[in-house]
């Protein structure tokens, strides 16, 4: 084994580079229909996966939306980028266009929907008269409250004129085939993007709950539309008989091709599970907790033992500064083990973005404390005002790939090792 933190970073490499459309959707696709074929997409992982449409099929007719930065060279699909995690207008324009090219499709076309996680964010049309600002506003209050992404999106599905099934809605008659990298605890269908080709099974008034249970409360016209209480498009709505939703890449595939990485170094793997859900700093406490029984369990002469995980954590904002889910797990573990000798860990979004920073995550080491306080970093503090990317910027230890091209959700590995 190489040193820790470079062991640690090439099973999140690994992590990411399974998932890489070019790597992973040939398989998932069928022979280019003979008919007229439509590209649409919505995610962070979208311009990667059209782009690798494009190598099978050639060039095609198609709108595609993704994040700033994460475009990639079509010859026929136009790739368009906008906001995440935030919507707006550029998204929102992009979206209005998406729409008028599926409308008016026969029974004879094909639409090819490329879908990944970011796409809530990139697919943006306000249901009624709610206005993007407004829906702005919500989105970033949700995102501060701590609320789950399937809470979040239960939501985002209710207020939108094209997820919960919208989009897949408006394509009929024409067939469609939504290929998918899931980015959700579960991989439901439905939570991925906010499931613009799949029914909705909420309601408005689960809508309005759920926004009381997070003490959000939204513009009026939000709260007058869910009070409206507008029918969403059912999984049984007719208009969805000719969809097929599939999801050919998942964080259980990223998660099982870093352990075998690992293995092959000679360590050992267990496995927490890929769709661990809650605040950041409490997953990161009962996982310290594990990872010091780990170790306690090691003897001299045993193979280290690296603790992997995925899933989609969570953060309350309290306080005003720069973090996200990763890298305030980073912090909070580092606090909970104390500097404990042999000891390391990574936790990264593999979409290269954790929050809404351009930072991915942090790799922690025994020695993580130690240096915060030789540069006058306090880490509890950091921690206390949620400005996780802060302290790891000024310790050098955060991971910047840049982006990604994918989405599989979170990568967390800790390895422990005997210390005599």
């Amino acid at each position: 084994m190489t040193d820790p933190a470079s062991f640690l970073r090439n099973l999140f490499d690994r992590a990411v580079e399974v998932a890489d459309p070019m790597q992973s959707l040939k398989e998932a696709l069928p022979p280019r229909p003979a008919g007229r074929l439509v590209v649409i997409g919505a995610g962070k992982a979208s311009a990667r996966m059209a782009e690798a449409v494009e190598v099978e099929y050639g060039p095609c007719d198609g709108l595609v939306i993704t994040r700033y930065g994460y475009a990639r060279p079509c010859e026929g699909i136009e790739i368009v980028e906008a906001a995440h995690p935030v919507p707006d207008a550029a998204g929102e324009a992009a979206t209005k266009r998406m729409l008028e090219l599926v409308d008016g499709l026969g029974e004879d076309d094909f639409v090819l929907a490329l879908i990944s996680g970011g796409g809530s964010a990139l697919l943006s049309a306000p249901a009624g008269n709610i206005t993007l600002e407004e829906k702005q506003a919500l989105t970033q209050a949700l995102l501060a409250s701590g609320a789950p992404i399937g809470d979040i999106n239960g939501i985002r599905k209710q207020i939108s004129a094209v997820k919960g099934g919208n989009l897949a809605a408006r394509v009929h008659p024409a067939k469609m085939l939504a290929l998918m990298i899931s980015d959700v605890p579960g991989d439901n269908p439905s939570d991925i993007a906010s499931g613009p080709t799949v029914g909705h099974e909420g309601d408005a008034e689960k809508a309005i709950e759920t926004l009381k249970t997070w003490g959000v409360t939204p513009a009026q016209s939000i709260a007058d539309y869910l009070v409206s209480g507008v029918d969403p498009v059912r999984p049984n709505d007719p208009r969805l008989a000719g969809v097929e939703n599939v999801i050919y890449a998942a964080p259980s595939q990223s998660l099982a091709a870093a352990a075998e990485l690992a293995q092959s170094a000679g360590i050992e793997t267990r496995l927490l599970g890929d769709a661990l859900e809650g605040e950041a700093r409490d997953v990161a406490c009962a996982h310290a907790a594990l990872a010091r029984e780990v170790q306690a369990g090691l003897s001299e002469g045993d193979a280290p033992v690296v603790l992997l995980s995925g899933g989609e954590l969570t953060v309350t904002r309290t306080g005003n500064g720069v973090g996200g889910p990763n890298a305030e797990y980073s912090l909070a573990l580092a606090l909970a083990l104390e500097g404990a000798e042999g000891i390391d860990a990574i936790a990264c979004d593999t979409d290269g973005v954790d929050g809404a920073a351009e930072v991915a995550g942090a790799i922690i080491a025994p020695d993580t404390l130690a240096k915060a306080a030789e540069c006058g970093r306090d880490a509890a503090a950091a921690l206390q005002n949620n400005d996780a990317h802060g302290f790891f910027g000024d310790l050098g230890d955060q991971v910047v790939p840049g982006p990604t091209l994918t989405n599989v959700n979170d990568f967390r590995a800790i390895l422990c090792r005997y210390v005599g």
